[in-house]
């Protein structure tokens, strides 16, 4: 007899395994990355930081990218990151009314 999936437990599998794509996130591990320079401050209150930060383990070992940290950073600390394929958007000038 074969077992037919119902709506209910279908929506269960959902809930377990988690946000869409967050398995290629936690797949490999946390990957450490030192902090070269702080660049900018953000958010309402000042409390995000935008690092240059390198990556030292993994697939993008030796690659130079920035990121935003919430909390206490400096630099020579050690990030330790998720993912490492998104780069994190330049902060500080808006783009002038009416240029492209």
């Amino acid at each position: 007899m074969a077992k037919t999936t119902t709506k209910t437990d279908n929506q269960e599998k959902k809930k377990a395994s988690g946000s869409k794509g967050s398995e290629k996130l936690t797949e490999g591990g946390a990957v450490p990355a030192i902090v070269e320079a702080c660049l900018a401050r953000g958010g309402t209150r000042g409390e995000v930081t935008q690092v240059m930060c390198k990556i030292l383990q993994g697939k993008n070992r030796g690659k130079s990218m920035r990121r935003n940290v919430r909390g206490p950073v400096k630099k020579r600390d050690i990030l330790m990151l998720r993912e490492t394929e998104i780069e994190a958007r330049r902060m500080g000038k808006r783009p002038r009314r009416g240029s492209k």
